[in-house]
C-alpha cells in the first residue's frame, strides 16, 4: 500500500488512530477526519482536519476536498466515525434514534458522497465502512445501535452496487472491540474473546488494499473467538 491515500473519519478514537498507524507503518498517506480538534500540523506524510460534523454534508464535502487538495488525490475511504447507545425501545427516547442515525448512518452517507468522485478517479478506488455483528440480530438494549448500523450496512451494499467497476465498497462487523472504554463498561466480560483494534485494522487495510480489487459489496465479520 505504499503511497496509497486513505482517508480515515474518526481518526483521533480508539480504532481510528491504531488503523492510522498501522496504514502509516506500511507507507499509507493518512487525511484524518474528526469532530474532535487536532493540533498536529500539516505534513506530507499526514493531514489531521477536526472540528467536523460528518453528518453534515457541506462539512463533510469540504473536509474531504481539502484532503483531496493536500495529497492531490484519494484512493480510499475508512468510515469509522460514529457512536453507540445502550437503551432500550420502550424505556428509550425518539432523539437516541435520531442521534445514532446521525452518528453511523449519515456520516458515513456524506463523507462517501463527497470522495466518490475522488475515488473514482483514483482507478483502486475503496470504501471500507464500520457495521457491527451486533446490528444482524438486536438485543436487549441494543435497538437504536443496531438499526443504525443495519443501515450502515445496506448503505454499503447500495453504494456497492451503484458503483461496481469505479469503486470497491465493503464492510467490516467486529464483535466487541477490546477498547479501554469497553474494558471499563464491562469489566466481568471474557476480553480474550474481543477483536483487538489491530486484528481489526488488517481486514480494513486489506479491503483498502489493491489485492481486495474483487470484493465488493461484502459484509465481514470479524471477532468473536471460541
Amino acid at each position: 500500500m505504499q503511497g496509497k491515500v486513505l482517508v480515515v473519519t474518526g481518526v483521533l478514537g480508539a480504532l481510528g488512530k491504531v488503523v492510522a498507524e498501522v496504514a502509516q507503518s506500511r507507507g499509507v498517506l493518512i487525511a484524518g477526519i474528526d469532530h474532535a480538534p487536532s493540533q498536529l500540523p500539516a505534513t506530507p506524510q499526514r493531514i489531521e482536519i477536526g472540528d467536523v460534523d460528518l453528518s453534515d454534508a457541506a462539512q463533510a464535502k469540504t473536509a474531504i476536498d481539502a484532503a483531496a487538495k493536500h495529497f492531490g488525490r484519494l484512493d480510499g475511504l475508512i468510515n469509522i466515525a460514529g457512536g453507540f447507545a445502550f437503551e432500550t425501545v420502550g424505556d428509550g427516547d425518539v432523539t437516541t434514534w435520531q442521534r445514532m442515525y446521525a452518528l453511523n448512518v449519515l456520516t458515513a452517507l456524506s463523507t462517501s458522497r463527497a470522495a466518490l468522485p475522488h475515488l473514482a478517479a483514483s482507478g483502486a478506488g475503496r470504501i471500507v465502512n464500520i457495521g457491527a455483528m451486533g446490528a444482524l440480530q438486536a438485543g436487549n438494549g441494543m435497538g437504536p445501535y443496531a438499526a443504525s448500523k443495519a443501515g450502515v450496512h445496506r448503505l454499503t451494499e447500495a453504494l456497492a452496487n451503484e458503483w461496481k467497476g469505479k469503486v470497491t465498497v465493503n464492510a467490516v462487523l467486529p464483535s466487541i472491540i477490546d477498547t479501554k472504554a469497553n474494558r471499563a463498561d464491562m469489566p466481568k466480560a471474557d476480553f480474550s474473546r474481543w477483536v483487538t483494534p489491530q486484528e481489526l485494522a488488517e481486514v480494513i487495510l486489506f479491503l483498502a488494499s489493491d489485492a481486495a480489487s474483487g470484493i465488493t459489496g461484502a459484509l465481514i465479520p470479524v471477532g468473536g473467538r471460541v
